[in-house]
């Protein structure tokens, strides 16, 4: 979770919480007589691929089936929650969990799944892309800023009156565009126009799962689409905001902020709630994809995920990847966020073969923050606290000196009640970080809570940046804190001035992959290069809830994934107006064949984790992203519907579980090697015994008359052989095919390996990431 909901005050507290009360007591009134001789939860009645295109006889089936359950038309009514109609075809309602068995076995019902709850994954970054604006570039010009393209986004809901959403320079709505702006606290059909065309809003799944356990006096919301938390208005102004001059987050970051795609249109599916730190219900999740699918949107926007361990891509329990595969039978591009449970291998989340899922890096922004010793000494760290700084030098002391208990440690990285209040008063604290699980927040609260006046926080190197907002927090590394605090123990008085932070860029080596970024391979299906690709997820400025004091500027810097994932989105929607007939398969071929894997100081991305490592695939899958070539890739990987469905056969999966997904007759050919030889654009082998020939089809999408060559980088102990080394495409040749044969020359079983094939014709370098392990199984 990535989000820090803002600061509000008490009267819109008081006055929402009200409502939040009258509509939880709502929901448990209505609760049909069936249903009180035992406890009801939501179960998700899962019917597959959808039998009719009417969507009123396919609510009218649902209905039917429920009243036959339950024994009644009322009942059935006050059970049901949401019917999906549009996408696929299922149904939410409460249900005991014996009349959630007996359901499962009536004709039609492929799975019946409890409502779980998922979290979300929580300006100067399309600068560093290379989309600057008023420049020539030429993906802009080709693409019109994403003009015509209609992009949703799956999230907290919106902030309307941010200019990031004005629609200046919007022309008419598309009108093959059929959703609505639903009604509801503060939020009506005002509130949207020509950028944001849509707005819905989804609770059912998430107040029914999690209503009865909450303290809902710790909550703000809004039952509308309105953001609550600011989450979902951050993501989709990073997409696809307008431009407004002057953004900044309480002086910092200035400049011009907008969205990758300022002129695609944003239609808004709130399906996730300030509770417990974001939540997000499966039932809502569908309900949000179903009215997505049926509304009319070119590309869904989800910065949600699973936790390990992940449910078979056959299994309604991983409601993104059931929701996101119709999506993609409706030629929708989805884009998601690889997780922040970084930098731990094997932690990325949305890993089904269809999804895009995007891992975070930083920019070239950073924000210095002088520190003054009283010896005039001067080290820099990095803070984004512009307020509530004492003037002048003040005292400064470790956090172990003031320990309330000198018989513990707690005090060192300053956990909660560990320091003694008396010694602590008007002092700058030096705390350590003693393990990558502690909070520089929490470390504030607590030397705050203390009477400190200031904080200094010393952990492992990290770009991610939090605001303090009780007292100013600046973050060195254990260097600088060690220099600090050898200045502490020579002192007989030591003291030291904060200063406050500035903004610069441009002077740091970037992109780092960020150290929360969840990393691959796989868990699920290792034999799928996950992440995708990197995007830049850190100290991201974009549109925020305005808080009423107005510290915030209607602009929030926040850093997660769920940043990264709306990067991409916002590029996609780029490619997608310059090429509206090309895949999802084509649009997630593009970037990933065209991304970088070098920095902007010419060498290897760095990897934030324990070891500063140079990155492999597993960190950034086919790199980081880079728009402007990604217009123009020269070839693409493009990948089928029935592709997919032969590598769920692949993964073992049963001719019924598929078919009940798909809805269709499925004949699998049971050919375990279709797991490397479906058509993406990496290769990953997890289990090289000695040699293996692995197949790819590519389509040329540049010149028509074009020569490509391979150029091989052989992972270590490898030997690779490709054939034909040569493809020769013109008018009546598009699509051609090539083998790659893998060699193990190891003796012992060892870890991944990594390498590369690109096929350049002297302008294109299509390049596609490779992942190999020797193994005996």
């Amino acid at each position: 979770m990535d989000i820090n909901p803002g600061k509000w005050r008490t009267t819109r507290r008081n006055h929402l919480l009200i409502i939040l009360v009258l509509f939880l007591v709502q929901q448990y009134l209505h609760v049909s007589p069936s249903s009180v001789e035992a406890t009801s939860n939501v179960y998700i009645v899962y019917m597959g691929v959808k039998m009719h295109e009417d969507p009123t006889t396919i609510k009218k089936s649902h209905h039917e089936m429920l009243s036959t359950l339950l024994g009644s038309k009322e009942a059935a009514k006050s059970s049901i929650l949401y019917s999906y109609k549009h996408g696929f075809s299922g149904f939410a309602a409460r249900l005991t969990q014996s009349q959630a068995e007996d359901i499962a076995g009536f004709p039609g019902v492929v799975q019946v799944i409890p409502n779980h709850i998922h979290r979300l994954h929580t300006t100067r970054s399309w600068d560093f892309l290379g989309l600057r604006h008023g420049s020539q570039a030429k993906i802009l010009t080709e693409s019109n800023m994403g003009q015509g393209v209609i992009i949703g986004m799956i999230d907290s809901g919106v902030w309307p009156e941010s200019e990031s959403f004005k629609d200046e320079g919007m022309g008419p709505i598309p009108s093959r565009w059929k959703g609505i702006c639903q009604h509801g606290v503060r939020f009506n059909s005002t509130n949207c126009n020509r950028k944001l065309i849509g707005a819905r809003w989804f609770s059912k799944g998430v107040f029914h799962e999690l209503g009865k356990s909450i303290n809902i006096t710790e909550y703000l919301e809004f039952l509308s689409p309105r953001d609550g938390i600011g989450h979902g208005t951050h993501t989709a102004s990073t997409a696809a905001g307008n431009f407004v001059k002057k953004a900044n987050y309480r002086g910092l970051a200035t400049g011009l902020a907008r969205g990758g795609a300022p002129l695609a249109r944003l239609a808004i599916y709130k399906a996730c709630w300030a509770l417990i730190n974001g939540a997000c219900g499966d039932a809502d999740i569908l309900k949000a994809f179903d009215k997505a699918i049926h509304d009319g949107v070119d590309i869904i926007s989800l910065s949600v995920g699973n936790d390990i361990p992940l449910f078979s891509y056959v299994d309604q329990r991983d409601s993104i990847a059931i929701a996101s595969f119709h999506a993609i039978a409706k030629g929708i591009t989805v884009v998601s966020s690889a997780g922040n449970d970084g930098p731990f291998s094997q932690t990325v989340s949305n890993t089904a073969p269809w999804l895009i899922t995007v891992a975070a890096t930083t920019i070239d922004r950073a924000f210095p923050t002088a520190i003054i010793l009283g010896n005039n000494q001067t080290f820099l760290g990095q803070s984004i606290d512009t307020g509530k700084h004492k003037l002048g030098f003040t005292g400064l002391t470790f956090s172990e000196r003031i320990a309330l208990d000198q018989k513990d440690d707690l005090a060192k990285d300053c956990q909660p009640g560990s320091l003694n209040a008396t010694l602590a008063a008007g002092k700058i604290i030096l705390c350590f970080s003693k393990s990558d699980n502690k909070d520089m927040i929490f470390a504030a609260r607590e030397v705050a809570e203390a009477g400190g006046v200031g904080l200094i926080y010393a952990q492992f190197p990290t770009s991610q940046l939090d605001s303090c907002d009780s007292i100013p927090c600046i973050k060195v590394n254990y260097e600088v804190g060690t220099q600090i605090l050898t200045y502490i123990r020579k002192a007989r008085s030591p003291t030291a001035k904060l200063k406050f932070p500035k903004t610069v860029t441009g002077k740091w080596a970037s992109p780092h992959v960020a150290y929360f970024s969840s990393r691959g391979p796989s868990s699920m299906s290792p034999a799928v290069l996950k992440p995708d690709v990197a995007a830049p997820g850190v100290n991201i400025l974009a549109a925020y809830p305005s808080v009423d004091d107005g510290t915030n500027n209607g602009f929030a810097l926040q850093s997660g994934t769920s940043m990264a994932c709306p990067h991409v989105t916002g590029i996609a929607a780029l490619i997608k107006s310059a090429h509206p007939t090309w895949s999802h398969a084509a649009i997630r071929s593009a970037l990933v064949t065209s991304a970088s894997q070098t920095g902007t100081d010419g060498m290897d991305i760095i990897d934030e984790g324990p070891t500063r490592k140079a990155v492999d695939p597993f960190d950034i899958g086919g790199g980081h992203v880079n728009p402007k070539k990604a217009i123009n890739p020269g070839l693409v990987y493009n990948t089928s519907m029935e592709d997919y469905i032969q590598f769920l056969c692949s993964m073992g999966y049963s001719n019924p579980s598929i078919g009940r997904l798909t809805k269709t007759r499925t004949n699998c050919t049971r050919d375990s090697h279709f797991q490397w030889n479906l058509n993406l654009p990496s290769i990953t082998i997890p289990n090289l015994k000695k040699t293996v020939t692995v197949m790819r089809t590519v389509t040329n999408v540049g010149h028509i008359n074009s020569v490509y060559k391979a150029v091989v980088q052989a992972p270590p102990g490898i030997k690779m052989a490709v054939e034909p080394q040569i493809l020769s495409f013109n008018l009546t040749t598009p699509i051609l095919s090539f083998k790659v044969r893998f060699f193990s020359t190891q003796t012992v079983y060892g870890d991944y390996k990594f390498g590369s094939l690109t096929w350049t014709n002297g302008k294109h370098f299509v390049r596609s990431p490779i992942a190999i392990r020797r193994n005996q199984i």
